[in-house]
């Protein structure tokens, strides 16, 4: 067994560990406005359920040089975005949005998807997503870094209204296999669903 000390490493050497163990991990294709009205939108892997009373999820985005990215700046400013469950259908549409282009450009135009609106929020979605999840912005949390100036900004994001796709729905559940997820692994790797197994959990 190897046994290192984060406090002894790089911050790239601690993210090699974590993103190579920490796996896999469900991709979130998120869609934003700035406050000009430009339709943001990149894929973070850093997210997951909070809970389901009221429903939540989360999103971490990283800063860059200490500033924050158009995700959560647009997020913060209007208190809503659109998470979409990455498919293997889109994910090489996704992919091209993970571009670092300016705030005054939209990834979309990137790609051949297709912006929809929302039925809540004022914050387009993306069509051709199996899963669609309109969310307020319940509480952004400043985490990491240096004192004064985070790492990341945490997105809660409270969901106020579900789109799925009828092909995948069936009486409340979603149908995994039909949805055909992908996650991340780590540096350009990426995996879809593989063996499924059940176990019956103690009484």
């Amino acid at each position: 067994m190897i046994s290192l000390n984060p406090a002894d490493q790089s911050e790239r050497d601690n993210y090699k560990l974590m993103i190579g163990s920490i796996i896999p991990r469900p991709i979130a294709f998120v869609t934003t406005l700035s406050s000009s009205g430009i339709l943001n939108a990149a894929p973070y892997s850093y997210f997951n359920i909070v809970t389901a009373n009221p429903p939540m999820i989360s999103i971490s985005v990283q800063r860059r040089n200490g500033e924050r990215k158009d995700t959560a700046r647009n997020a913060v400013e209007r208190g809503e975005f659109v998470v979409h469950i990455s498919d293997h259908s889109i994910i090489a549409q996704i992919n091209e949005t993970a571009a670092n282009l300016p705030p005054e450009e939209s990834e979309v135009a990137l790609t051949e998807l297709t912006p929809i609106a929302s039925e809540k929020v004022a914050i387009p979605g993306i069509a051709e997503a199996k899963v669609r999840m309109e969310c307020v912005l319940e509480q952004v949390i400043l985490l990491g870094g240096e004192e004064g100036s985070p790492a990341c900004d945490l997105l809660i994001g409270r969901i106020v209204y579900f789109h799925m796709d009828e092909a995948i729905y069936n009486q409340g559940y979603i149908d995994h296999g039909k949805l055909d997820p992908i996650s991340r692994l780590a540096g350009n790797t990426y995996s879809r669903l593989g063996e499924i197994f059940e176990i019956e959990r103690p009484k």
